[in-house]
């Protein structure tokens, strides 16, 4: 099996961390939210940027994630600056995101045999990004409507969702092993 190390890993996860908090401060009305925000969209788009720069082989996929990071970040940082015009920058993202859905999805998380590669925890924790994200989104809109328990909602769901990039960010690399018993192979 072909392993691959990615390039700024563990700072583009704390960048997504420290803007999940600093949207956990917006909704707060915390001080340096603003900051926090915009200084962590930046963040986010240039490591990424450098990142699909340094790799190698760029398949049609890695174009569509960097569209992706482009227009989110993008949006955010112009959302940050009160610019009135960034529904084009929404659609971008809705629509790249809807791409790259369709053409990785589920494929994220298996090998290159098409065989699932998660043990039982990790599936776990998978199932609890999925629920945090599910949460977030019914903050959202129950904040659109102004329902009550809106900002709980969305902080139970952000409070999920940074977990799991902090459990990412801190757990223990995985090396896989050529020869797992340092047996040398005979032709």
């Amino acid at each position: 099996m072909q392993t691959h190390k990615k390039v700024l890993k563990t700072p583009l996860r704390i960048s997504l961390v420290a803007l999940l908090l600093g949207m956990v401060m917006r909704m707060l009305d915390w001080p340096y939210a603003a900051g926090v925000l915009f200084t962590s969209f930046l963040s986010v788009g240039l490591l990424y940027a450098v990142r699909f720069s340094k790799k190698e082989n760029k398949q049609p996929v890695a174009y569509i994630k960097m569209i992706l990071v482009l227009f989110w970040t993008t949006n955010g940082l112009l959302r940050i600056l009160d610019f009135p015009h960034t529904l084009f920058f929404q659609i971008g993202t809705a629509l790249t995101f809807v791409t790259w859905f369709a053409m990785e999805g589920t494929a994220y998380f298996m090998d290159e045999d098409r065989k699932a590669k998660n043990s039982i925890i990790e599936i776990i924790w998978n199932f609890a990004m999925v629920v945090g994200v599910l949460t977030i989104i019914t903050g959202g809109i129950m904040h659109l409507i102004e329902w009550e328990y809106s900002t709980t909602t969305l902080t139970i769901g952000l409070t999920i969702v940074t977990a799991y990039i902090l459990k990412d960010v801190f757990s223990p690399v995985k090396e896989i092993e050529k020869d797992p018993q340092n047996q040398e192979i005979q032709v």
